[in-house]
């Protein structure tokens, strides 16, 4: 099936959560990506890259200019935030009597975010390798006339996985894979967290 190349993208779906372990042997991490839990109710993602650039002036103009690494940073909308996430993310305990427990000095939980957006031609499937969400602002409103759904907001940072990846023979960090319809990681993008293959 020939790759599907899109003009323009609109929508999001189908997100998904991965937990992330990192294991260190003999100094090199590995990342292992649990299966992938679906985060149903999106409403949107807003994700913007951080990057920063150091202009480096000589000869009467801009000489060398060094960037930092590239961090993404936003919110996703979501009609309402699974228990289960909070479980794996946070650290939610449910006590005896069903009631799900907000606790202090839980470790930072990091996990693969997943999504696809649909476009004129085909779908298109990302993954962030390694994102960590703060939890939302507690917020409720009265019911009027009509009922109004309200949403929450989930705060999300993006960052690179610290496996090393050999691109091009260089040694990088993958912070993110897209993926378009046609391409054999398309179809399993979503049961599984697709790592970089070179």
């Amino acid at each position: 099936m020939p790759i599907k190349t899109n003009k323009v993208h609109f929508g999001i779906k189908n997100v998904h959560y991965a937990v992330v372990t990192e294991t260190v042997t003999n100094g090199v991490v590995t990342s292992t990506y649990g299966t992938p839990v679906a985060l149903p109710g999106a409403v949107g993602l807003s994700l913007s890259a951080n990057q920063e650039v150091n202009n480096f002036f000589a000869d009467d103009g801009t000489y060398y200019v060094a960037q930092s690494d590239v961090t993404y940073e936003g919110d996703l909308e979501i009609a309402d935030i699974p228990d289960q996430f909070k479980k794996d993310v946070f650290g939610d305990t449910e006590d005896q009597d069903g009631a799900l427990v907000e606790s202090t000095g839980n470790p930072i939980k990091y996990f693969a975010l997943l999504f696809e957006t649909t476009g004129d031609a085909g779908g298109h499937r990302t993954v962030m390798y390694k994102c960590s969400a703060t939890r939302p602002d507690v917020a409720g409103q009265t019911k009027e006339d009509s009922v109004e759904v309200q949403t929450q907001t989930l705060p999300i940072t993006a960052i690179a996985r610290p496996d090393v990846d050999t691109i091009g023979g260089v040694d990088r960090h993958a912070v993110q894979s897209n993926v378009k319809e046609g391409a054999a990681a398309y179809d399993n993008f979503l049961t599984a967290v697709h790592t970089p293959n070179f």
